[in-house]
């Protein structure tokens, strides 16, 4: 297995920091590394590419920009139809998330979504488009109380 240099450190350290927003971020980041943006995204193609850095992605404090009614969404769907109602429901916008679980004990949903609205009236709008995309009628709602603090893992916190 081969060793991160410090400066792949570096740039993975910026890189799980927030990400600025601005019309060049990743200069931004080069410039906090104190390396060139050409450079800086050089190593990011090369450790994607190596398969060192495997998920970038943004996480959305939805009720900071007035999503206050989310839900997950429980759904029982027939086994030999949840590929393809996965992908009908993942492709709505206002979907976040969708996954498949195994059912337990006096629970039987095996597909899972992740609602997100202005309004509970709205998030049921949503939820309905959703059935009649996909003939799915039985389902549970299961509104959000509280949002747990967002956090990912963080990697090199002691390198500068």
């Amino acid at each position: 297995m081969e060793i991160l240099s410090e400066l792949d450190k570096r740039i993975i350290k910026a890189l799980q920091e927030d990400f600025p927003l601005c019309a060049e971020p990743y200069k931004v980041l080069a410039q906090q590394v104190g390396i060139s943006e050409e450079t800086f995204l050089q190593r990011v193609r090369a450790l994607v590419d190596e398969k060192k850095i495997r998920k970038m992605g943004a996480v959305l404090r939805h009720r900071e920009v007035g999503f206050n009614a989310n839900a997950l969404c429980a759904w029982h769907v027939p086994p030999d139809k949840l590929d393809d109602i996965a992908k009908i429901m993942s492709a709505h916008a206002a979907v976040s998330h969708c996954y498949d679980r195994t059912p337990a004990p006096n629970w039987n949903y095996n597909l899972y979504t992740m609602i997100h609205a202005k309004t509970r009236d709205e998030c049921e709008k949503f939820i309905g488009e959703l059935v009649q995309m996909t003939g799915v009628t039985n389902y549970k709602i299961m509104y959000t109380k509280r949002e747990w603090k967002k956090t990912g893992m963080k990697y090199f916190c002691e390198t500068t």
